[in-house]
C-alpha cells in the first residue's frame, strides 16, 4: 500500500470580500517531492476570480490521466520489445452536465504521438499496447470518466 500526499494552501487577501464571493481562487499545491505549482479554480467556473495562468483541478485530472497512460505505455512497450524515443500527448477533457444538474469531467481523449528508436509496432500491436496501458493505468482505474486513445 502506498500513500500520496499533496498540500493545498490558500489565504484570503485582506482587500477581498469572502462572504460575497469576491476573492481569488488562486492557491498553491505542494507535492511530497518538493514541487510546488500555482493552482486556481477554472476561469470557466469562477470567471475573473480565477488565476488564468495557474493550473486548475480539471487540467490536473486530464494531465494525471495522460501522464499515467504514458508511463504505463512506456512499460508495456518495453516489455513488448519496442524502444520508444519520444512520447507526446495532447490530452483533452470535457466538462458536461450529469444527473441532477451537476457537472463532471465526463470524457478525456488522449492523442499520443510516439517516436520509435528502431522497429515500430504495426497498428494492431500499437492498439493492443494502448489497451494494456489503459487497463494498467492506476488513475484511469480510479475515475468514472471515459478515457479513450485517439
Amino acid at each position: 500500500m502506498s500513500t500520496y500526499v499533496a498540500e493545498v494552501s490558500w489565504t484570503l487577501d485582506g482587500d477581498e470580500d469572502f462572504l460575497h464571493g469576491r476573492y481569488s481562487r488562486g492557491h498553491t499545491v505542494r507535492f511530497d517531492g518538493g514541487a510546488v505549482i500555482s493552482a486556481s479554480a477554472s476561469p470557466h467556473v469562477v470567471g475573473k476570480w480565477a488565476v488564468e495562468a495557474a493550473i486548475d483541478p480539471e487540467e490536473m485530472l486530464v494531465a494525471a490521466l495522460s501522464s499515467c497512460h504514458m508511463l504505463t505505455f512506456l512499460h508495456v512497450a518495453r516489455l513488448a520489445g519496442f524502444s520508444v524515443a519520444a512520447y507526446r500527448d495532447h490530452a483533452e477533457g470535457w466538462m458536461e452536465a450529469i444527473s441532477s444538474g451537476r457537472l463532471a469531467l465526463t470524457r478525456v481523449v488522449l492523442h499520443p504521438e510516439i517516436d520509435w528508436a528502431g522497429p515500430a509496432p504495426d497498428g494492431v500491436e500499437l492498439g493492443q499496447m494502448h489497451h494494456e496501458a489503459h487497463e494498467g493505468c492506476y488513475i484511469a482505474n480510479s475515475v468514472r470518466t471515459e478515457v479513450t486513445v485517439a
